[in-house]
């Protein structure tokens, strides 16, 4: 039988003196799109209730944030979590990474409202989450609207420490890949907030820049839900928080077992810190002095911080090199970038681990530092066309599969009839696999470029069979 939660709207129409009433149906168990804020106003968002919602008592929330449109993935990798923990889900399908910061929070704050109308929400548990854009802005949010208790921000810290607010902090759960560029950052950022005295976490998995898988969020859950039993924002459930600790315990042993101490000991300083008001962690900290002195523990331990200074001279050394290039558009120097790409691949046969997790985070830094100043010159009153070409090349040779880097610079070569730097670019897009011809042939600016014999014999070559015949004369 399909789960349905019946709302009654009570809706007061002035110009009439009447009111009338509105039924509304949300199913229990999924996500439900585009549910209007109110008749006046045009925004809507996605809800998902759990289950076991029956809108008696209060209920926890996390409004999930995504800014690039992708918001049903958003939800559906909380959905699991939330369903098994009983949280409410909501996400604004409004918000976007186009608008001011100023429009987003109004948007989100009528959001707040809306659905704080609708359901018995607890007014101690409300949560904000999302991932790198989306993150940023959940955890700029309790700036703004101060009762947010609790943030779960995948890949990316509190972009303005500024607006924090040490009177009344929330809880930070960060969860970061260790092969993310953004993990320093997270790791510094960590330091930061224990001086603040903010309640925080950072739970690291093994990965790049993208959503961690269903543990780490069920984690983060835990953490909000175990946080606000010490508070006394919720009752407390000496099952779930034993549940909950024997679980840790054992993630903490198979580390140990495995000879990943560093590992091991941030999570037994995490175990510690959230526990502490549940249970008597005494041997813990015991434990965690022992630890501490391990021969492992401090080689893996110094290798990670030897590795991280590293690598901020060499983040240091491509940021000082791209502004240099792009203010002599110095296209000689490409080859310079093609030396470092080598460079970083190296990485990956370094028997170090954590070398090799730093030439993926160093990989990322780089196109994310040249995907920043793409946005930089294409929001220019006037665009700087050799700036852009530049960076378009420099993309090719960072991320060669990135395919609408080569047709941009096809195209834009075109435009300006250099046609040498076009055919070039289409020979290898088309080696590294590309093989949308129809695409080729429609590319703007390429009409004469389509019509020349060097360019059908390329697209012969590799795409067997032009639109048009190469017939070179001899």
């Amino acid at each position: 039988m399909k789960q349905v939660l019946f709302l009654l709207l009570f809706v007061g129409f002035a110009y009439s003196g009447s009111s009338q009433t509105r039924q509304v149906v949300f199913k229990k168990g999924r996500i439900i799109d585009s549910i209007p804020i109110n008749d006046s106003i045009s925004e809507t968002y996605k809800l998902y209730l759990p289950k076991k919602f029956d809108g008696k008592g209060t209920w926890p929330i996390i409004f999930v944030f995504d800014l690039e449109g992708k918001n049903s993935q958003a939800l559906n990798i909380f959905k699991v979590a939330a369903e098994e923990q009983g949280f409410l889900l909501a996400s604004s399908n409004d918000i976007s990474d186009t608008l001011s910061i100023t429009k987003n929070v109004l948007i989100t704050s009528r959001l707040f409202q809306e659905v704080g109308t609708l359901f018995p929400l607890n007014s101690n548990r409300v949560y904000t989450a999302g991932f790198s854009s989306g993150a940023k802005f959940a955890a700029l949010v309790p700036s703004f609207i101060k009762e947010v208790d609790g943030v779960i921000s995948c890949g990316s810290f509190v972009p303005s420490v500024e607006l924090l607010d040490e009177k009344k902090p929330f809880y930070f759960v960060g969860i970061v890949g260790n092969e993310d560029f953004n993990y320093p950052q997270m790791l510094q950022g960590r330091e930061l907030l224990n001086k603040l005295k903010f309640p925080n976490d950072l739970l690291v998995f093994d990965g790049g820049e993208q959503w961690s898988d269903y543990s780490l969020i069920d984690k983060a859950l835990k953490i909000l839900t175990l946080s606000a039993m010490a508070k006394g924002n919720v009752g407390k459930d000496d099952e779930f928080v034993m549940n909950s600790y024997r679980q840790n315990l054992e993630e903490l042993k198979l580390l140990i077992n495995s000879g990943q101490l560093l590992k091991a000991y941030n999570l037994q300083s995490e175990i510690i810190s959230i526990y502490r008001p549940h249970l008597e962690v005494d041997s813990l900290r015991e434990q965690l002095k022992i630890l501490k002195k391990e021969n492992i523990y401090r080689a893996q331990r110094r290798s990670l911080n030897n590795v991280l200074l590293r690598e901020s001279f060499i983040k240091d050394d491509y940021n000082y090199n791209l502004i240099e290039d792009l203010s002599a558009l110095n296209y000689n120097n490409l080859g310079w970038w093609n030396y470092q790409m080598g460079e970083l691949k190296k990485y990956d046969k370094k028997p170090d681990p954590f070398e090799q997790q730093m030439g993926k985070r160093l990989l990322g830094y780089l196109n994310a530092l040249i995907e920043d100043n793409i946005d930089i010159e294409e929001v220019q009153p006037v665009v700087n066309d050799e700036a852009l070409s530049f960076l378009w090349m420099l993309k090719t040779i960072t991320e060669p599969m990135a395919y609408s880097y080569y047709l941009k610079i096809i195209s834009d070569s075109s435009k300006y009839e250099d046609f040498g730097t076009a055919l070039f670019y289409l020979e290898e897009l088309l080696k590294n696999g590309y093989e949308d011809k129809n695409r080729l042939y429609s590319l703007e600016h390429t009409a004469l470029l389509r019509i020349m014999p060097e360019f059908n014999a390329i697209v012969n070559k590799y795409l067997k069979g032009s639109r048009y015949d190469a017939i070179i004369e001899e």
